[in-house]
């Protein structure tokens, strides 16, 4: 079955992009799972299946925003004085948090993050990131040239 091929050749790597975007892999994994799900589902209905993995690199840039935004949700209204106790995400991505870029990326603007994930992690076309995104080519180029822009800013003080 495609899907099964499609798993088994693009399942880590649509793990590792859910990671940078999100920051767990628990909930980077799910929002795979669940993409890979949804495209199972929507196989039959599916206009193009050699676009296929376009489809799911999409759908997990759009599930990870709802994660992100899910988050924020909770945070917001988490109750207040609660002690500060590592979690268990923390160890399991300790090693992505160790770099000066993980650090830097995380503190770019959404749309700059998914901009430079997409082009320098996922190798993705400028067509390709406009089309997961949502967004226009030129609206791409100008994020992509923001986020590095401050990329190199940020880790010029590290240097």
């Amino acid at each position: 079955m495609a899907v099964t091929a499609l798993y088994s050749a693009h399942y880590r790597s649509l793990v590792r992009l859910a990671v940078l975007l999100v920051r767990d892999v628990a909930s980077a994994e799910e929002v795979v799972q669940d993409a890979f799900v949804a495209i199972h589902g929507a196989w039959r209905r599916l206009r193009d299946p050699d676009k296929a993995l376009a489809y799911l690199r999409q759908s997990v840039v759009n599930r990870s925003r709802s994660v992100l935004r899910h988050r924020a949700v909770v945070e917001k209204y988490a109750p207040k004085g609660l002690p500060d106790a590592p979690s268990a995400e923390n160890g399991a991505i300790g090693e992505l948090e160790r770099t000066a870029v993980i650090e830097a990326l995380r503190a770019l603007p959404q749309r700059q993050r998914e901009a430079l994930v997409l082009r320098y992690y996922g190798d993705l076309s400028e067509a390709e990131i406009a089309h997961a995104m949502g967004i226009s080519k030129g609206a791409v180029k100008s994020h992509t040239a923001r986020g590095m822009a401050s990329l190199r800013q940020v880790l010029e003080k590290f240097s």
